[in-house]
């Protein structure tokens, strides 16, 4: 695995946002391939309640700049960047005005989700693929955590399916966290056809559907409480993807994932 780029797309991340299990994941992980040699980089949402100045956030002008297309919309990439304390590694923030800043994760203050989240995660998901090119950066893998990144394997073998920068990458998904509950928006799938793609079970974009999508790209994946995602496993199964489970709660076993990586790159 030594000199592998491993681009690491997560929903939350420790230390910027509340810890939980796979913020925690989220962090071990790339620490533990970088400790192996492998080059990674980190990208998550620059969701409003994470404090810029506490974390020392700014700016990087040379990323930021460009629009970004979401439901026929133009809108502005804001790309920042902080380094985990004694740690290595840098965190990019994916932000707008519009979809992060201002606003919480997932769900508003009153606990309900946000109405614009299948948009949140669309343009989360060209701007991490725009910025990986942007730094001239080429993964061999890109390994994601959280339904919030679960757009970037779709538009990784879609829309740049034939851009030279992704030509070999192989894609990994982790199925964990807290499933959603009801759907996004309904228009979810309407909105991906400007982008030329096709994805039926996105007219009902419930959370079992969006990792199914997600799925349907991924050469591997990572499932954490097999039995509540037990589709997961089925599909992984169906589709003879290198898979195995997280135990809920336990720590980041690096040999586990290193063959699991090897499996999909031999």
């Amino acid at each position: 695995m030594k000199n592998k780029r491993i681009l690491y797309v997560s929903s939350e991340l420790t230390p910027y946002l509340p810890s939980t299990h796979m913020s925690e994941t989220s962090l071990e992980l790339p620490r533990l391939m970088q400790e192996q040699g492998c080059d990674v980089r980190i990208f998550m949402p620059r969701f409003g309640c994470i404090n810029e100045r506490r974390h020392q956030l700014h700016e990087v002008i040379r990323l930021s700049g460009m629009n970004l297309v979401v439901n026929d919309i133009d809108q502005p990439l804001i790309i920042k960047v902080a380094s985990v304390p004694k740690e290595r590694l840098q965190v990019y923030f994916i932000d707008n005005e519009e979809y992060f800043k201002n606003r919480h994760c997932e769900y508003d203050e009153d606990g309900q989700m946000y109405p614009n989240n299948d948009e949140r995660a669309i343009f989360f998901a060209k701007g991490v693929l725009e910025t990986a090119k942007k730094l001239n950066w080429s993964p061999d893998i890109v390994h994601v955590n959280g339904w919030m990144s679960y757009m970037v394997p779709v538009f990784l073998k879609t829309l740049y399916k034939t851009d030279p920068a992704f030509a070999d990458t192989k894609v990994v998904t982790s199925v964990f966290g807290t499933p959603y509950s009801g759907t996004l928006d309904t228009g979810m799938a309407k909105k991906l056809v400007f982008d030329g793609i096709d994805e039926p079970l996105l007219n009902e974009p419930t959370f079992e559907n969006l990792t199914k999508t997600c799925l349907k790209y991924s050469d591997a994946c990572v499932v954490e409480d097999a039995e509540l995602n037990k589709f997961a496993v089925d599909i992984a199964k169906s589709r003879k993807l290198p898979c195995f489970n997280h135990p809920s709660g336990s720590t980041t076993d690096k040999d586990l994932y290193a063959d699991l990586y090897k499996q999909i790159l031999d």
